[in-house]
């Protein structure tokens, strides 16, 4: 059964995470027309993300103080879960290395950071107040669908089935759970989770740019 973004057990936000704030709102701005600007009801003056009015995200300066040192640029990802504590606690239990351990983030939810046991970071996220994404489907330059690109999707699957207790599907689009290989050049890189637009973009948040299209695994919740 595939649902919506936003929805339960499904991918409900992301915060870029970057040491050039200014560049990497530049670059997304020029590129998706993504709109960059402080939200002054938030008591962090947090910069929210937006495409025409609707929020998709947020943006970050890992050179912060509430960073550890050596934080790396990334892209953040948040699962919607219905007990974040229950959740985080299942995940462990099949491989999953805790990051950040359930805390609450103000009034909005409850947050958790993990790493799958194939290597790649996500978020758990239990709502309160927070909207989440909401947008009508396609819409031009929002994220379309969440991927897991890594080398055993089999067990990627399992993984996330067993954390979630939903069942995952493999994309529409051949193959469908295959490894993932690195590229000709040789350079590896490191499994990582990829957001689609509705305008057939793709942005990666793996370290070692770009992962290979043809084998990746869809979440689906």
């Amino acid at each position: 059964m595939t649902t919506r973004l936003g929805s339960l057990n499904e991918f409900c936000w992301m915060d870029l995470k970057t040491r050039d704030p200014a560049g990497t709102a530049a670059l997304f701005s020029t590129t998706l027309g993504w709109r960059f600007a402080v939200d002054e009801e938030d008591w962090r003056k947090a910069v929210k993300i937006s495409v025409g009015d609707r929020p998709i995200g947020g943006l970050s300066d890992v050179a912060s103080p509430v960073y550890p040192p050596g934080t790396p640029a990334h892209i953040a990802y948040y699962l919607a879960v219905d007990d974040i504590d229950r959740r985080a606690e299942a995940a462990t239990a099949h491989g999953a290395r805790l990051v950040v351990p359930p805390f609450d983030a103000g009034d909005q939810g409850r947050i958790a950071t993990l790493i799958d046991p194939e290597g790649a970071a996500f978020s758990l996220w239990q709502r309160r107040h927070f909207p989440e994404w909401n947008f009508p489907p396609r819409l031009a330059s929002s994220p379309h669908r969440m991927v897991l690109a890594c080398d055993r999707p089999d067990e990627a699957r399992h993984f996330y089935e067993k954390t979630t207790e939903r069942p995952c599907s493999a994309p529409t689009s051949s193959p469908q759970w295959g490894p993932v290989h690195p590229p000709h050049s040789g350079n590896w890189w490191s499994p990582s989770m990829i957001w689609t637009t509705s305008a057939a973009r793709t942005m990666t948040a793996g370290p070692r740019s770009p992962v290979p299209r043809r084998t990746a695994v869809r979440w689906c919740g």
